[in-house]
């Protein structure tokens, strides 16, 4: 069965040489009509959840992985 999130949120794969990261955007932007102010929302919105996960307990179990 597919996922619904699928059809209602816009996906972004994001690729380094070390990390690929798959997106689903459930946030609503747009609201926001300058092109410039609604990346750098989203890259803000991004740099919270990164800091937000930093402080989880999933995050010491995920780096517990790499032991």
């Amino acid at each position: 069965m597919d996922d619904p999130l699928d059809e209602l949120c816009p996906q972004i794969t994001l690729e380094t040489d070390d990390f690929i990261m798959e997106i689903s955007v459930k946030k609503d932007y747009s609201q926001i009509k300058d092109l410039d102010e609604r990346k750098e929302e989203f890259i803000n919105d991004l740099k919270d959840f990164i800091n937000e996960f930093s402080e989880t307990p999933e995050s010491k179990e995920f780096m517990a992985f790499f032991d």
